[in-house]
């Protein structure tokens, strides 16, 4: 407690001295003692401000990142232009022929509010189509806060930049497959 005033008194000398800057003969004859009057607000002394990450592009104008999930990589290039989203070459309707999977992949742009702004090209490659579209939607969060990199906040906490570990566990020998034993007989 007795720490905390000290503080106190601290910070109201040091805006005291802030604010009346007056002449060093002036303050020698100013007695030790004397303290702020009570309307005089303390000022609390800055916050620094966590600067931005800088802008991750290439000599062509694209940001690139790697999403990942199960055993699905995705390797995904973002540029402004009109919306156009291209998988291993093909439109993002016919690879992902399924509504839901074209949702998931679309879930970056609707939380920072960009749909149809940016292009996407893209190729994956290992596991099925919903580890693919799963890659491709952490490819394009992690390129979406390359180039932009105020969305990283709101991409973040979508939980959108966060890679989905969990991958099909192996097949152990003496199973029949990851955990499950044959039928036991007892005779």
């Amino acid at each position: 407690m007795a720490d905390e005033k000290k503080d106190l008194s601290d910070l109201k000398e040091l805006t005291e001295t802030a604010t009346e800057e007056t002449p060093a003969a002036e303050t020698a004859e100013a007695p030790a003692e004397a303290e702020a009057p009570a309307d005089v607000a303390v000022m609390e002394p800055p916050v620094e401000t966590v600067p931005l990450r800088e802008q991750e592009i290439d000599e062509h104008g694209r940001a690139y990142a790697t999403g990942r999930r199960k055993d699905a990589v995705a390797r995904v290039w973002l540029k402004p232009g009109k919306g156009a989203i291209t998988i291993n070459g093909r439109d993002q309707s016919a690879y992902f022929a399924r509504p839901s999977l074209r949702l998931v992949i679309n879930q970056p742009f609707d939380i920072s509010d960009r749909r149809g702004q940016y292009d996407i090209f893209a190729t994956v490659k290992g596991g099925g189509l919903s580890g693919q579209a799963g890659a491709v939607k952490h490819g394009i969060s992690q390129a979406l806060s390359r180039f932009e990199p105020k969305l990283r906040g709101t991409m973040k906490s979508a939980g959108f930049l966060t890679r989905d570990s969990r991958v099909v566990e192996r097949k152990k020998y003496g199973k029949a497959k990851a955990r499950k034993s044959f039928q036991f007989s007892k005779r």
